[in-house]
């Protein structure tokens, strides 16, 4: 399980498979991952997909945060998408909701990044 990456007009698009984001070991991967995104690919304009995730720890929103300021550090863009409820949940009760953009699903995500 992790990460599939792809592209979509421009957009590159990390869509997470794991049902589950509490293993800290996994979480690490998948940060790693996406960080390299950022760091090493200058990926400027990135979706990340949780909409199999049905669980996730504090280390992922951490993860999420740690991406969302590498990505302003380069003059990107982050967008996350397909979050169920339990999972958004946790992004709204942590005000996080308001700092990252946040829309319904892959298609939304890629417009709000290309205009489209």
């Amino acid at each position: 399980m992790g990460l599939v990456i792809s592209e979509s007009l421009g957009v590159t698009v990390a869509f997470i498979e794991d049902t589950s984001l509490l293993d800290p070991v996994a979480i690490e991967s998948i940060r790693a991952r996406l960080v390299q995104l950022v760091d090493e690919e200058d990926r400027r304009k990135l979706v990340v997909d949780f909409r199999r995730v049905q669980h996730l720890s504090s280390q992922m929103i951490g993860a999420v945060i740690e991406l969302h300021k590498k990505s302003l550090a380069i003059k990107g863009k982050l967008v996350l998408c397909g979050m169920r409820d339990p999972v958004r949940e946790g992004f709204k009760i942590t005000k996080l909701d308001k700092l990252l953009t946040i829309v319904g699903d892959e298609k939304d995500a890629v417009g709000k990044l290309t205009g489209l």
